[in-house]
């Protein structure tokens, strides 16, 4: 199903996309609700925040790769180009996604790189298929362009030629994150592409994840390393129980004036390096969620007014920060 282009040239554009999946019983599981955001070329936009706050999930929406009990409303336009029509990526067909998205238009580097990893071919002859298929290499040029894409993942020639399990969980991943890199798809999802790696192939990771984003492409990170979201993001989301609960620029959020959500400063502040203080209790269960802030009882600040769900006003989403209308009304005037 072909839609609009996403507004402003911007490569993906998400509205309200919420994912519920259906439970036994008549339960559900509030799993991502209303996030919106653009994605704009040669944009990372890092999605970071506690595990199960539903970061995945929301990958897996974008990409089609939810299990048949989930269901996805809003939308999630992807960037048509002169070949192709834009598509909503939520309402797009199996057959749209898997013959025409992913990998050429949508890139993914999985959160379980062994799960995608083909257990009985090598990753040279993976790599090589997927080389084929998504690029216009010539036959006999095949073995080097796989040996290409693997030295920009850092995955060593050397160990071509073995399969999936003789991989440790760190080769795993830079076999997967080649795989997502070699058809240089508009939008990449990286989900915790740096699991498993050393500081230092961490960093090259990274920024060769940054590199693929140049030429009019964007990324979308999901990560827990904020070390690693510093280095190369644009801009930080954050998520807490399916919500994004602030957006805004990579400068401030890691600088100053900092993260405005106190659970956003409270991540911070729970790094080694910063207070190292964590955040006290424990995230809601998503299928049993609040009323009204889901933070309320882990926030020092929560009042009766945290009874609501608080709408996000200039891309935070509290009831106890100042809009930025009103944090310059209470500036001082010059002298």
């Amino acid at each position: 199903m072909t839609t609009a282009d996403p507004p402003s040239g911007a490569v993906l554009s998400v509205r309200g996309l919420s994912v519920r999946f259906r439970m036994r019983g008549g339960r559900h599981v509030a799993a991502v609700t209303d996030a919106s955001f653009d994605l704009a070329p040669g944009e990372c936009l890092a999605l970071v925040g506690e595990s199960g706050c539903g970061k995945s999930v929301l990958a897996s929406a974008l990409l089609g790769l939810l299990p048949g009990n989930a269901r996805t409303a809003g939308s999630a336009r992807l960037a048509g180009t002169a070949a192709q029509p834009a598509i909503d990526l939520l309402t797009a067909s199996e057959r749209e996604l898997a013959r025409c998205v992913r990998g050429r238009r949508a890139g993914l580097v999985p959160q379980s790189p062994a799960a995608h990893l083909t257990p009985v071919r090598t990753v040279r002859a993976q790599l090589e298929e997927t080389v084929r298929e998504l690029t216009d290499v010539s036959r006999h040029e095949l073995r080097s362009a796989a040996e290409g894409a693997a030295e920009r993942a850092a995955f060593p020639v050397d160990h071509l030629d073995r399969y999936p399990h003789q991989l440790s969980g760190g080769l795993a991943q830079r076999a997967a994150t080649a795989l997502a890199l070699v058809g240089e798809a508009p939008l990449l999802i990286a989900d915790e592409p740096t699991t498993g790696l050393d500081r230092d192939l961490v960093d090259r990771t990274v920024d060769e994840l940054r590199r693929h984003a140049a030429d009019g492409r964007a990324l979308l990170m999901i990560t827990h390393d904020l070390a690693a979201a510093e280095r190369i993001a644009d801009r930080v989301a954050v998520m807490y129980a399916g919500r994004i609960v602030e957006l805004g620029a990579a400068a401030d959020f890691f600088g100053a004036p900092g993260p405005r959500h106190p659970y956003a400063r409270g991540l911070l502040d729970a790094l080694p390096e910063r207070a190292f203080n964590p955040i006290p209790g424990q995230p809601p269960e998503l299928g049993a969620l609040p009323d009204g802030c889901a933070f309320a009882a882990r926030c020092p600040h929560a009042t009766a007014a945290c009874e609501a769900v608080p709408e996000p006003i200039d891309g935070v989403s509290c009831h106890h920060v100042p809009t930025d209308a009103q944090a310059r009304a209470q500036e001082p005037a010059d002298a």
